[in-house]
């Protein structure tokens, strides 16, 4: 069984330098973590955002030890992180530059211009209003639709791709895939694997549409990013969602990310404050997320429940939080789970199962062609138990969820469910 991947994403600007990312690799692996990734470590552009890169030979100011230059520390790093089995995913952005990277002076025709002759900066409208325009004007767009131009790009990014594979990286996260032509990424690609076969892609692709995912079928990337944070259980369009990605490629699941508010603040929103409630909460948005699809990503600080939203500008080692807890236990029995269960490291079709419950949700998921099958029951309740008859099951299932006594389920049984509780049952 090939395992799918589970992913810590140490993020560096809270850490520190490379030497100190090292520091937490032990904690990483005893959580059953087979992943790390690290965010942009590169020299940023004027901006000091991680993702404005100046310069991607170089290391982050912040990050190093004043010694060593950035091929040996991420050597290192990744020699350390072997040593524990772990794998190594950084991110890759190579649709922008910062507009004082050292490529818009050594290769000013590799970008898009305004019509004035400037460094055109990538924009986002908003779909309900197109008059609201974002702009990030410290990048500098990539012009990959000039024939000539983008293969100058593929050959740089290419090189890139390869230095950093010789340092040891395994994966690569591509951040805003979509952006970059799907014919550019299938000779990257197909450039990584000729070097080394193991190299996975990881496609970053979240906000945009449909369309624009399914243009990167052929590009060969191992995995897709979901949007699985943000479902109520309930509305269809993740299932939907779901059964799209899984024809291009297996999906990645996150409780949170640096993209996004810690899920303390969404709870605090809700007025769920009460600590006790809170960790429930928690538990259950993990063992959901690393349940949902082939692949799990925890950000740094989850299993603490801190608060402070990461930040790829200002974020520094001094926001490190005391825990309101330790999930650590948990999240490690979780992602064993994860890994000796086949069904949950398969993308096959699931769907949701009645459960005669508002509050109550159950969800299938199969393996294609295969009679295994996972249900998972999930209270949505965080504060109230509730209890279900079990209907619609073709035979029945052991339990395997963390810190439970395995009981077999048959149909007709009454199910207990404590407030915020899942529940997952086997039948392989």
């Amino acid at each position: 069984m090939t395992e799918g991947p589970r992913i810590y994403n140490l993020f560096p600007l809270l850490v520190g330098t490379v030497q100190q990312w090292e520091g937490h690799l032990s904690r990483i692996a005893c959580m059953g973590f087979n992943w790390v990734y690290v965010n942009p470590f590169h020299y940023p552009g004027f901006s000091g955002s991680l993702y404005a890169v100046k310069d991607y030979y170089r290391l982050h100011p912040l990050m190093e030890d004043g010694e060593h230059n950035l091929d040996t520390l991420i050597r290192r790093f990744c020699k350390r992180a072997a040593e524990y089995g772990l794998s190594v995913i950084m991110d890759l952005v190579i649709n922008h530059t910062a507009k004082d990277s050292v490529l818009v002076e050594q290769y000013p025709q590799w970008f898009r211009r305004e019509t004035d002759g400037l460094l055109y900066s990538p924009r986002a409208i908003d779909p309900a209003d197109s008059r609201k325009v974002t702009i990030w004007g410290d990048l500098a767009e990539l012009d990959y639709q000039t024939p000539s131009t983008q293969a100058a790009l593929v050959s740089y990014f290419g090189n890139l791709i390869g230095y950093f594979i010789d340092c040891g990286i395994q994966g690569f996260r591509c951040d805003a895939a979509y952006q970059v032509p799907a014919e550019a990424w299938y000779k990257l690609i197909r450039f990584a694997r000729f070097k080394e076969k193991g190299t996975i892609f990881l496609a970053e692709s979240l906000g945009c549409k449909l369309e624009q995912i399914q243009a990167l079928r052929s590009s060969g990337f191992d995995y897709l990013f979901n949007s699985a944070k943000w479902w109520d259980c309930r509305e269809p369009w993740l299932l939907e969602q779901y059964e799209a990605f899984r024809h291009i490629a297996p999906s990645i699941a996150f409780p949170e990310s640096h993209d996004t508010d810690r899920l303390v603040t969404d709870l605090s929103r809700q007025d769920i404050i009460d600590p006790s409630v809170v960790e429930r909460a928690y538990r259950l948005h993990y063992l959901r997320a690393a349940t949902f699809s082939t692949g799990v990503m925890m950000p740094l600080g989850y299993e603490f429940g801190f608060s402070h939203r990461l930040h790829v500008v200002t974020t520094r080692q001094e926001d490190w939080e005391y825990p309101r807890f330790d999930l650590s236990a948990w999240i490690t029995a979780v992602n064993h789970l994860k890994a000796m269960t086949h069904v949950l490291n398969v993308e096959g079709p699931q769907y949701l199962v009645r459960t005669g419950s508002l509050t109550v949700v159950g969800l299938i998921r199969r393996i294609h062609g295969d009679h295994s099958w996972v249900v998972t029951y999930m209270n949505t309740d965080l504060f109230q138990p509730h209890d279900i008859q079990i209907i619609n099951l073709d035979n029945a299932a052991h339990e395997v969820t963390p810190d439970r006594i395995g009981m077999t389920l048959h149909v007709g049984d009454t199910l207990v469910l404590a407030p915020g509780e899942a529940r997952m049952f086997v039948s392989e």
